[in-house]
């Protein structure tokens, strides 16, 4: 597809016309499509998603070879973007500097004496990496208009406890991929074979300790059990084997705070005493992973190429995405607001902004509606949840405010790793000169050239940046059927977040605040048990279940954006007069179009260990669990395809779960 090809919404060309819609949803809508977009050697998942982010991408790329055009001024903004690009590009530097870079601080761990050990611990937590344990300050969650300082467990390579401690053929396959990256790593960066696996040994002994304290996926979603507040002088009764005063001040530049959140008591202590039992031979070859694995995408082709054959075992990618697009998105991590607000200027229409606001009250007064209609919810709780949408946020497109990125020193004297370290502690500095100030409630958490939507609970906003707002999402030249069962049920289910397992434990303010009577709270948690088994009922592949504790808050914004766009859409044709009982759009109804754009969002070929993965630690459900378990619960999608008991897309009303 060349870059400004018009991105289609819905093709009927493209459903099988072997499969009824009755049948299997999701093979219906989707077949064709995914027919015509086979899987490359380069993605281990290949969706509409990807084809947008695929557009997006190329206007990116544009935007940055013309800055280059320019020949931009050193110092500039436009010359940082420049400069982190092309040496992105630049494998023959990198591949004759090789590991040269980070030799100097590969030598200052191994030549660290006993008694400078915690100036070492302290060096890696300020400068490289978060060895055993977490510390940054976020907003507080009891009270969102300041910061609050927290300290977290962590430290593993591989994120999920599971890949170290079950003993299944996909976890263990997992685990001597990721030993046999720590050997080739090392090797990479100078250390012999011998030292090389016994610095894998003492990394696997770490981070299996590390694992086993960590809180399971379904446990980290209890967000209240994760506020823990400790007085500063608990915090050093509690976790002696750190030296808290000189951890905030060397760390971080700023003084001990009066109180800090635990968020993981168990794996803060876990962490904790490993720093204070193990040798030094085991903490510095467990600094020497942390610090090699931070910088191997930094450096020389040998780095990213064996990063990639791990990568190919979590994923089954079989080549690796092309060097710009991987250029293009180191730019962006350091630099991304100011490529996004070229990329405004460029392909962000004010009529689509315009379009937006007006879609967005439309979805904001139809879940109202749900609200106040709500059979299950007491009228108390119903006040403060209309309350609390009410006061939604909503960001569209672009920050009102750009970041100001003149602090930022990038030279092109200098390697390309150094240039990248050095914008990473910019950011960080960045964050934590905001300790002891005002949360700034106009900041964004995404570019807007980025594919995506979100919900902030403790801002109590929903942000869709300019590049969502595209086929198969927003087409103006499509019908608002489609629009509704696309961009519209993205801002439902952004919508819905705020009342999701974790979104409703926040109030208007974004405050973690207990808004609900007990009853209610105990209805809203049987009614998600119903939710919870139907996805846990999918056999996603043989022997793989998928989990429907973890994902629940998803699949809740999922049914939800469904059910509040369908209103919204019914509404807005209301107001035209359109009758939509005798509209047709290509054949179809509107309301056939509405749940035919939405599984259309969906549409994806994707690898067995990808979908592992996935299922494994990704919050979202898949594609086509998204389409068919969740329309199954929707009494107007059953209507609108004339499903009967005895189809298989049929579920007996007594078993079909509404939440909102």
């Amino acid at each position: 597809m060349s870059a400004e090809e018009h991105l289609k919404s819905l093709d009927p060309k493209q459903f099988d016309p072997n499969t009824p819609a009755s049948a299997d949803f999701y093979q219906h809508v989707t077949k064709g499509w995914r027919d015509a977009h086979p899987l490359t050697a380069e993605h281990a998942r290949y969706g509409a998603f990807d084809v947008l982010n695929d557009s997006s991408e190329a206007r990116v790329k544009r935007i940055v070879l013309g800055l280059g055009a320019t020949n931009p001024k050193p110092g500039t903004v436009a010359h940082k973007v420049w400069t982190l690009y092309s040496q992105a590009m630049d494998s023959v530097r990198r591949n004759r500097e090789g590991a040269a870079p980070i030799q100097a601080d590969l030598k200052k761990i191994e030549n660290t004496p006993h008694e400078e050990m915690t100036d070492l611990f302290l060096w890696m937590h300020g400068n490289y990496a978060s060895p055993f344990f977490g510390a940054g300050p976020m907003e507080d969650l009891a009270n969102s208009k300041e910061y609050a300082m927290y300290v977290s467990g962590g430290g593993m390579g591989l994120g999920d406890r599971d890949y170290y401690l079950l003993d299944d053929k996909r976890n263990k396959e997992v685990r001597e991929a990721y030993k046999k990256l720590i050997v080739k790593q090392m090797q990479n960066a100078g250390f012999k074979a011998k030292d090389a696996k016994r610095i894998m040994t003492n990394v696997m002994k770490i981070e299996t300790a590390l694992a086993d304290s960590a809180w399971t996926r379904e446990q980290s979603r209890n967000i209240p059990a994760m506020y823990n507040p400790f007085t500063f002088a608990k915090l050093k009764e509690t976790y002696p084997g750190v030296n808290w005063d000189r951890f905030f001040i060397e760390t971080m530049g700023i003084p001990s705070p009066e109180t800090v959140i635990v968020t993981e008591p168990n794996s803060v202590m876990q962490g904790v005493n490993l720093l204070s039992t193990l040798t030094d031979r085991e903490i510095k070859d467990y600094y020497l992973w942390k610090y090699v694995a931070q910088a191997a995408g930094k450096l020389s082709d040998k780095f990213t190429d064996a990063a990639f054959e791990f990568n190919k075992v979590m994923s089954g990618v079989g080549e690796q995405r092309p060097r710009w697009k991987r250029a293009l998105g180191a730019t962006e991590g350091m630099l991304g607001e100011a490529v996004g607000q070229l990329y405004v200027e460029q392909y962000f229409p004010q009529s689509s902004k315009d379009y937006m606001v007006g879609l967005v009250e439309n979805l904001r007064t139809a879940l109202g509606k749900h609200i106040i209609n709500l059979p299950w919810m007491s009228d108390d709780t119903k006040l403060n949840a209309i309350k609390k949408l009410n006061a939604f946020t909503v960001k569209i497109g672009y920050p009102d405010k750009w970041k100001d990125y003149s602090g930022m020193v990038i030279n092109p004297e200098l390697s390309y790793y150094e240039n990248m370290h050095n914008a990473g502690m910019w950011h960080q500095k960045e964050e934590y000169a905001k300790w002891g100030k005002p949360v700034d409630k106009t900041e964004w958490g995404m570019t807007p050239q980025t594919v995506n939507a979100y919900y902030n609970p403790l801002a109590n906003e929903i942000v869709f940046p300019a590049a969502i707002l595209q086929a198969p999402f927003y087409d103006p030249e499509s019908s608002d059927a489609e629009n509704y069962g696309g961009i519209g049920v993205v801002i439902g289910h952004e919508m819905t977040h705020g009342f999701d397992d974790q979104g409703r434990n926040f109030d208007a303010d974004g405050n973690m605040v207990n808004w609900w009577t007990p009853e209610d709270a105990e209805k809203f948690a049987e009614k998600t048990k119903g939710l919870i088994a139907q996805f846990d009922a999918v056999e996603i592949l043989p022997g793989l279940h998928g989990n429907g504790q973890y994902t629940l808050g998803e699949n809740i914004a999922d049914q939800g954006g469904l059910r509040v766009a369908m209103t919204a859409f019914l509404d807005s044709q209301k107001k035209k007069g359109v009758d939509i009982t005798t509209e047709k759009i290509e054949g179809l109804t509107p309301m056939q179009v509405f749940y035919l754009n939405y599984a259309n969002l969906w549409a994806q070929n994707i690898r067995d260990e990808e979908i592992r993965s996935l299922t494994q630690g990704d919050v979202h459900s898949l594609g086509k669990q998204r389409v068919n378990v969740t329309l199954r619960n929707i009494d107007p999608f059953f209507e609108a395809f004339s499903i009967k008991e005895g189809d298989k897309m049929f579920r007996p009303v007594e078993e079909r779960v509404v939440i909102w």
